[in-house]
């Protein structure tokens, strides 16, 4: 298969334009939203490609990337969009992505008969590629390596096929709808992850 992986340095270039479905995810410094920053947002319209987008840490201007997640005609699916969303929040000081799927919730309502939804797993499972997560924890924060690139690429670049696929179970099981209400939550989840309520709220 090939790859059409580009890197842009700050911001999305304003001649790229997508259609109404794109895959969208993160790289930080770390999982901690007060310590650690955004490095990198990776986007792939479906069609075996990705723009990996370096952000300045020093400046988070980025109106051309900010513009494509701040229109809310444009479908975004993530995986895991809980931990993306909330350091785009902080990082990126955009209030609020819309229309939002997440593969990650799809997965855990979707299939009963696992307990992995990693990425790597669905992957497996729809893909049937075994990809490596070895580069997981590596600095996304300095210069880039050709193995880190081709990591990034390929977190956005199965995102469409596996969001059919997901979808495809909902509704076989008659779940889909549980699943966009489930959604509807997400924003607010963040929100609550922003105010440091990190816990259950609904748990006794």
């Amino acid at each position: 298969m090939d790859l059409d992986i580009k890197l842009h340095q700050k911001d999305l270039p304003a001649e790229i334009k997508f259609s109404d479905k794109i895959a969208i995810d993160c790289e930080f410094t770390g999982l901690n939203i007060v310590r650690d920053r955004l490095c990198l947002v990776q986007i792939s319209s479906g069609n075996n490609d990705a723009h990996i987008i370096k952000l300045d840490k020093d400046n988070y201007d980025a109106p051309n990337l900010k513009k494509v997640l701040e229109d809310n005609s444009i479908n975004k699916i993530f995986h895991f969009a809980r931990a993306d969303l909330l350091f785009i929040k902080k990082n990126l000081d955009i209030k609020k992505v819309e229309n939002i799927d997440c593969t990650k919730i799809m997965s855990k309502i979707a299939r009963g008969y696992t307990d992995r939804h990693g990425l790597k797993d669905l992957i497996k499972e729809f893909i049937g590629i075994d990809i490596s997560k070895q580069l997981q924890v590596s600095d996304f924060g300095g210069d880039l390596t050709d193995k880190q690139l081709k990591y990034c690429a390929q977190d956005v670049l199965y995102l469409h096929k596996i969001y059919f696929a997901l979808k495809k179970i909902l509704e076989r099981e008659k779940r889909l709808d549980l699943y966009n209400n489930a959604i509807k939550f997400i924003n607010t989840r963040v929100e609550l992850d922003y105010a440091s309520f990190k816990d259950d709220i609904w748990s006794h």
